[in-house]
């Protein structure tokens, strides 16, 4: 059974920086609205605006870049929200954000310099996004850019994912969230956008679970997670519209039922939930293939696995292939994880696991005939 943290503060990396404005030998900046056409914005948004689900965020590509600061407002997480932060392309950096101003540091994030961008005479590519599975509203009132600083177009990848899916897909119990997750390392690997609607506990039944209100049944369809019962500002929830997703993905992949089976939902009962979503999120993603994860199970210390829904999914297939869906395919799991890829205490991926289940579905993926992007769609010139 997977069971959700208490919910608290996450371990940092770095803390946010907080500059007062006006100093005597504060440089000159300008600011940016939230509202400005050249911040890409990724994942699920609230018109605050504030971030929902892990891995939602930003991304800026600046001319002339050498300082970045975050005006945030009081919807974000109290008293800190974890971002991961991406220049250049770089690794993933944790960095904590509070309220008000924050600085985010450029410097030593990436091995490409930004000495071309600090002359005015090239670009940088930042990318920030919230990666906790819960905590993880970033409200985005402004940014703060050096002076002379200028925003240029950010064109996303032609390549997208949609992925869904509980903690297995989320990345509890990892050191930086989602950033370490299988499903984010394939996007990144891919040269891909990527979504992430994952929530530990979370059933594909629309039932209360783990500490979850509703399951992803009826949560993938709206803009907040299941955070939202615990928010006190935003005790709700609303329809997400989905020609908001820039782009559209080009595969949709899903893994879920671990939690349907920790509630003791019968298999006839999530084969027919399960029938039910596909038909629903086939209205939207009308020509992108499915790709249904089976369960790799929970690995014990003996080498034997436990598998839940053992013939659930084959006939999910089967039942979508009578429907005319030709366009559905499993993916399967089997032997992907053993005991030595979990973590003892609660069978859930580790940082190195994560990476193995990634390495697995990404040649999956390459013989699918899903091939990687050869470069980002927006380019580091100097």
């Amino acid at each position: 059974m997977l069971f959700r943290a208490v919910r608290a503060g996450i371990a940092v990396v770095f803390a946010g920086v907080a500059l007062v404005r006006g100093e005597a030998d504060a440089p000159s900046t300008v600011t940016i609205p939230n509202d400005h056409p050249l911040i890409f914005y990724h994942g699920r948004w609230d018109s605050s605006p504030g971030t929902w689900w892990t891995g939602s965020g930003f991304k800026l590509n600046v001319q002339g870049l050498s300082s970045l600061s975050l005006n945030l407002g009081n919807h974000t997480t109290q008293p800190l929200v974890c971002v991961g932060v991406s220049v250049n392309y770089g690794e993933f950096v944790t960095v904590n954000l509070t309220e008000g101003r924050n600085s985010i540091p450029l410097s030593g994030l990436t091995s490409s310099s930004i000495s071309n961008s600090k002359a005015g005479k090239g670009n940088t590519v930042v990318r920030i996004n919230s990666w906790g599975w819960q905590n993880n509203r970033v409200n985005l009132e402004s940014l703060e850019l050096n002076e002379g600083a200028e925003l240029l177009p950010f064109t996303p990848s032609k390549l997208a994912f949609q992925f869904i899916g509980d903690s297995l897909s989320a990345g509890q119990y990892l050191p930086q969230g989602v950033d370490q997750a299988w499903p984010f390392l394939t996007g990144e690997t891919f040269k891909a956008e990527h979504n992430i609607q994952a929530q530990p506990g979370i059933a594909l039944t629309d039932i209360v679970s783990y500490g979850n209100e509703h399951g992803m049944s009826f949560e993938f369809f709206r803009t907040e997670d299941d955070g939202y019962f615990y928010t006190t500002d935003h005790n709700f929830t609303t329809p997400w519209d989905f020609k908001r997703d820039d782009p559209s993905p080009d595969v949709v992949v899903m893994y879920l039922g671990a939690n349907d089976s920790g509630n003791n939902i019968t298999e006839s009962s999530f084969v027919q939930t399960y029938l039910g979503f596909l038909k629903n999120v086939r209205n939207i993603y009308r020509t992108q293939p499915f790709l249904i994860f089976t369960p790799w199970g929970w690995p014990q210390p003996d080498g034997t696995v436990s598998y839940y829904y053992p013939d659930a999914f084959q006939e999910i297939l089967d039942s979508r292939r009578i429907l005319g869906d030709h366009n559905t395919f499993l993916v399967n799991t089997t032997g992907w994880v053993t005991y030595e890829d979990v973590f003892p205490d609660n069978m859930h991926p580790t940082v190195a696991g994560h990476q193995k289940i990634a390495g697995l579905f990404e040649t999956w993926l390459k013989n699918f005939g899903v091939k990687p992007q050869q470069e980002w769609s927006t380019q580091i010139r100097s």
